[in-house]
């Protein structure tokens, strides 16, 4: 990722000194001009998780975190990175323009990664697949869904790892059986009868649960809408590779937009249905109510990462619509304009068929 002291890195192919770029599913870069691979020297390193605590502490130090120089898209308000040879591009999130006229912030160091391993050839064929599959589309869709615009973004998130302590106050719901006498006509007659009937009693309860989290997942960009990102999950995050600038090669890297402990946020609400559970199954009973939970969080830990997407964004009538491909598995997800008159005529043809139905019956 650039840096405010220097470009961001250039990789010379060993054959004919051009710019290189990473092939995804290769452990390569692959020369664009002459085809040569160059191979990615692969790092002893191993990816670990951070205290949570001590990163916040540590937000000032240089150590911690990197000068980088971001551009802003005034569409969708994506902050990403361009390659240092491009001045003006199109934001690969929204579609609209944008000039490289960047900004410095300071950002915690991305320390892995998942590298693309879908080529673009089969993200672009997932595209075409998608609109032609597409129900009540436009009749001109195609001409601005364009798959050549699919491009490579890596995208923030952050795990968390995190052990919980819970206190509860509630009540457990037992269920029991009366016999009740009551009273009907049957026959013209008032006649007593007897029933069986469900009631619960309730007992006030409190108690303590643990529950242990790891890898809770959290989308750090405010540039896709989440409902989509989740639908690519999951993502094989045990073969999460060092951050190396080798394999964001000729790729977007957004910055993050959400930082360290407003991800924790999210993360906590991820949480708190687990806990809730917990508390549920402890409580036991037939029933149960939760009066209050007060959870102490502890020994957090974090990665931050980048994950590989490809992703075609395309205006329709003034309308950002988004087309998204898991770049490590093929799942896909997307956005989608309709067709009102198609929609129309439908609705107008069932109508139709149901009249001439009923009018058949009548008959």
């Amino acid at each position: 990722m650039p840096t405010s002291t220097e470009k961001q890195r250039q990789f010379p192919c060993s054959r004919c000194g051009a710019d290189l770029v990473f092939e995804p599913g290769q452990y390569a870069l692959k020369c664009p001009y002459c085809q040569t691979e160059n191979q990615i020297p692969q790092s002893q390193e191993v990816v670990q998780e951070e205290d949570f605590l001590s990163a916040l502490r540590d937000l000032p130090s240089a150590q911690a975190t990197q000068e980088t120089l971001t551009v802003k898209c005034a569409g969708c308000g994506a902050e990403s990175s361009l390659r240092p040879d491009v001045t003006a591009d199109r934001c690969p999130f929204c579609g609209a323009a944008i000039v490289a006229s960047g900004t410095s912030a300071k950002i915690i160091k991305p320390k892995s990664l998942l590298p693309f391993h879908v080529k673009r050839e089969e993200a672009m064929g997932a595209f075409r697949r998608w609109v032609g599959s597409l129900w009540f589309a436009p009749s001109d869709l195609a001409r601005f869904a364009d798959a050549n615009a699919v491009k490579g973004v890596y995208i923030p998130y952050w795990t968390y790892d995190c052990n919980t302590d819970s206190q509860y106050t509630g009540e457990r719901g037992e269920d029991y059986t009366e016999t009740e006498h009551y009273s009907t006509f049957e026959n013209g007659r008032m006649v007593t009868k007897t029933r069986t009937v469900r009631k619960t009693r309730w007992w006030p309860v409190s108690g303590r649960v643990r529950n242990s989290f790891d890898d809770i997942l959290i989308l750090a960009s405010n540039s896709l809408p989440r409902k989509y990102t989740e639908k690519l999950e999951p993502w094989d995050l045990e073969n999460l590779e060092p951050y190396s600038d080798e394999y964001v090669a000729g790729f977007v890297a957004e910055s993050y937009q959400i930082g360290l402990e407003g991800g924790f946020e999210l993360a906590r609400g991820v949480m708190e249905g687990p806990i809730r559970q917990s508390v549920h199954g402890d409580i036991g009973g037939d029933h149960q109510r939760i009066h209050s939970v007060r959870t102490r969080y502890m020994d957090i830990t974090f990665k931050h990462l980048l994950l590989p997407l490809w992703i075609s964004a395309y205006l329709y009538r003034g309308r950002t619509f988004r087309f998204l491909v898991n770049a490590r598995t093929g799942q896909v997800s997307g956005e989608r304009p309709y067709s009102g008159w198609k929609i129309a005529f439908l609705v107008v043809a069932l109508m139709s068929l149901v009249a001439a139905i009923l009018l058949m019956v009548n008959r």
